[in-house]
């Protein structure tokens, strides 16, 4: 589990194809504190497993599945990334409830300066609308953000200096691809909902054969 807030950018020092997954290493500082194998750290919001640590690189290996979901498999030598580790019980909850399973890509469409902050906005499969709420939480390549606005096929966030200036999002253009991650608390209320639907649409059909 995450909460959003980034730790610190790394930077993807090699890669290596196995089939139609990819092994890669990434090069950063701070969070090697107290960074084990075995431990999780978000990548651009993607929940990934440190499976080896040399020097101030570590390594982690993107399956299949994981590459048809997120922009990973997009990642080149010296690109830079978003980086996070997994929360701990007793730290403060930041930004929102993130569980690095990302659940689609966004395509930036537009990036307005302002006098201070920053909008951007993202177009996504609508088929995921239902879970975007004005004021809402969205974690964008792994950072925490509330929509500001929501429109048929995108939706807008406003971004402070602070949190520009602390992730990879001054490397994003127009047309980059972004990892989105939804609410968990939406999805569960839905799932909820649609099993709450499907067992009162069973139980009167189970009353209709009885008479």
């Amino acid at each position: 589990m995450f909460t959003g807030l980034i730790e610190e950018i790394g930077t993807v020092k090699s890669l290596l194809q196995k089939g139609n997954a990819r092994r890669f290493s990434i090069e950063a500082n701070s969070i090697f504190s107290d960074l084990k194998v075995d431990d999780s750290v978000a990548i651009n919001g993607c929940c990934q497993t440190v499976i080896k640590i040399q020097n101030n690189t570590f390594e982690a290996e993107a399956v299949e599945e994981t590459l048809r979901k997120t922009t990973l498999g997009s990642f080149v030598p010296g690109h830079v990334v978003n980086l996070e580790r997994a929360v701990r019980l007793q730290d403060r909850l930041g930004g929102h409830l993130v569980q690095g399973h990302v659940d689609c890509i966004g395509t930036i469409s537009k990036i307005r300066k302002e006098t201070l902050g920053i909008l951007l906005r993202i177009a996504y499969p609508s088929e995921f609308r239902k879970y975007i709420a004005p004021t809402g939480s969205i974690c964008i390549d792994g950072v925490s953000l509330t929509v500001a606005k929501d429109e048929e096929h995108s939706f807008t966030v406003a971004i402070i200096p602070h949190s520009w200036s602390k992730t990879v999002f001054p490397t994003l253009q127009v047309g980059s691809k972004v990892n989105l991650e939804f609410d968990i608390i939406g999805k569960y209320v839905e799932k909820i909902l649609r099993e709450e639907k499907r067992s009162s649409t069973l139980s009167e059909f189970l009353k209709s054969e009885r008479i």
